[in-house]
Formats: C-alpha cells, sequence, structure tokens
C-alpha cells in the first residue's frame, strides 16, 4: 500500500512537472500584454499586480488555467481571463517557462 501512494506520488510530481515545460523564448513573445501591469520587466510598483519573476513555472501555469477557467477570482479576474482568453496551453506553458526564469527583485 505505501509502495503504491509512493509510486501515485511520484507520478504526480512528474505530470505535473512536465505540464509546464515550455520554451521561455517563444514565451517572452508572447507576453507583450503581460507587460502593462507586470512591466516589461516582470515586476511592479503597484502592489495590487503580483510579482511573477521567479514564480515556479507550475504555479504559474496553473494560475492562468485557474484564470482561463474562472476558478480565481478576485477585481482583477476578468481582465486576466481577457488577457490570457486567446492563449493554448502551449503558449500558457512559455510564458510560465519565460517568467520563471526571470530573476525576482
Amino acid at each position: 500500500m505505501a509502495k503504491s501512494i509512493l509510486l501515485l506520488t511520484t507520478l504526480l510530481f512528474i505530470s505535473l512537472s512536465v505540464q509546464a515545460q515550455g520554451d521561455p523564448e517563444l514565451g517572452k513573445i508572447k507576453t507583450p500584454s503581460c507587460g502593462f501591469c507586470h512591466s516589461p520587466a516582470a515586476y511592479s510598483n503597484n502592489p495590487s499586480y503580483p510579482k511573477i519573476e521567479g514564480q515556479d513555472a507550475n504555479y504559474l501555469f496553473m494560475a492562468m488555467k485557474s484564470y482561463q477557467n474562472d476558478e480565481r477570482k478576485g477585481a482583477l479576474a476578468a481582465m486576466m481571463k481577457a488577457q490570457l482568453q486567446h492563449l493554448d496551453d502551449a503558449d500558457l506553458r512559455d510564458v510560465a517557462a519565460y517568467y520563471s526564469q526571470k530573476e525576482n527583485r
């Protein structure tokens, strides 16, 4: 039983890691609208906008998917959904890879 749980946990971790792998160079090309709020350097002086540089790629991917699926709520959720509506999973993986590689300031 414990072996099965360990195997399932390992497979889940691997699937999550693979899920958000993307191409950071393609991600850079796909992020021009992100810069209006998060700035081109991926950080913002406005406390309403989260700092996304250096965040885990899986976290960023899942956050963007949550906005697309109306699972995230808040004052900026509708704006985020509108910004992300034309991006598919591959695009989101690329964007996540790009921002995850930027240094946290």
